[in-house]
């Protein structure tokens, strides 16, 4: 479902991206070229700041925001998603965030807050909560990643979950051709 914000901004989708019949999408939130939105994703450009702004929401082009993920942001600071990202099923990215390029976020992980350079890899069911991830960082399932974090401790990204990343995305960019083939269908 497309639908506006309380405001009035309509969500802007690139004609070739794919967004499930039963995703809702609302308000200021930008998709870029062959996006996936995977089926009850709900992404929420709604919350205005004290003077009435709101930051846009934005999905980079070949990016995968999968199945039950919600994005949002409080008072209306800027969500951004870039290029070849995926965000795997029922993940919350909370703003105000910022997601780097081949960037890959797993099932039921939690970002708030945060920077997440490029290439970087957070497993499933971790937590990232004000802080600015470098590039290249691989966070561990189950993890909390916060101010009082020693960075230096974390791992850098492995040549297999880098081609883990590539691969997710390398799929959902699949999906976006086949289900646009068939959307006429349902």
């Amino acid at each position: 479902m497309i639908r506006k914000n309380p405001r009035g901004d309509l969500p802007q989708i690139d004609p070739s991206a794919f967004v499930d019949p039963t995703a809702i999408l609302c308000g200021l939130v930008v998709v870029e070229e062959n996006v996936f939105i995977g089926p009850y994703a709900v992404i929420r450009a709604d919350e205005m700041d004290a003077d009435g702004n709101i930051d846009p929401i934005i999905i980079g082009a070949h990016s995968n925001i999968q199945d039950g993920v919600v994005i949002h942001s409080k008072s209306g600071a800027q969500v951004t998603i870039d290029e070849r990202t995926s965000i795997a099923h029922r993940a919350i990215v909370h703003g105000p965030c910022t997601v780097g390029n081949g960037v890959f976020i797993g099932f039921n992980s939690v970002l708030f807050n945060c920077t997440i350079e490029d290439r970087c890899v957070v497993r499933y069911n971790a937590v990232v909560d004000g802080v600015h991830l470098p590039s290249g960082f691989y966070v561990r399932s189950t993890e909390r990643i916060g101010p009082e974090t020693d960075l230096a401790a974390l791992p850098q990204v492995t040549a297999d979950a880098s081609d883990f990343s590539e691969d997710v995305a390398r799929t959902n960019n699949e999906l976006v051709r086949g289900y646009k083939s068939i959307q006429n269908e349902f």
